[in-house]
């Protein structure tokens, strides 16, 4: 069964051993992003340079449809042979909404309360950025649902950094 992994940047290397992960997805602030580790091939390794903010702020890079269809057109390529793991710097807000994305995406007849569920499940101190789950529930029509099943589960609890989790697609 395909899986999402999240993690935050300090875990990367156990979660890619970990996992057998193939693909990774990296969110994180402009100038920031790491470089790809070995074990992911070339051109299975996607970078959104985006900062981690829900409004404009001078200095950052708001996220906006180019940086949520990166998103979006990596994982619709991703061919779930094996897992995936998208990373942040923390683990708790860029990371999160887009595995949320992405199960939404790769799930479209999957109720989004759901999926907010079983994320919530899997990772207490999850805060998905509402931006980006908003551009996101936009651009695959899902009629606000995906924000309003995100603002159900609300703020995660806080934490210095998430802990690594997975997010299973069905």
């Amino acid at each position: 069964m395909p899986t999402l992994h999240v993690c935050p940047l300090s875990r990367l290397p156990e979660t890619l051993a970990s996992t057998g992960a193939r693909g990774l997805m990296t969110l994180m602030k402009a100038g920031t992003a790491i470089a790809r580790p070995d074990a992911i091939p070339e051109g299975r390794h996607c970078v959104v340079e985006v900062s981690d903010i829900a409004a404009p702020m001078e200095g950052h890079v708001l996220a906006d449809e180019t940086h949520i269809g990166r998103i979006l057109d990596f994982v619709a390529a991703w061919d779930r042979a094996d897992p995936l793991v998208i990373h942040c710097y923390a683990g708790i807000s860029r990371s999160t909404a887009a595995a949320y994305i992405a199960a939404c995406a790769l799930a479209p007849e999957r109720d989004e309360g759901a999926i907010a569920d079983a994320l919530r499940a899997a990772a207490p101190s999850a805060t998905p950025n509402p931006l980006f789950v908003a551009i996101a529930d936009r651009m695959l029509g899902r009629d606000g649902r995906m924000s309003a099943a995100i603002a159900r589960i609300g703020r995660g609890a806080d934490a210095f950094e998430g802990t690594p989790f997975r997010l299973a697609l069905t």
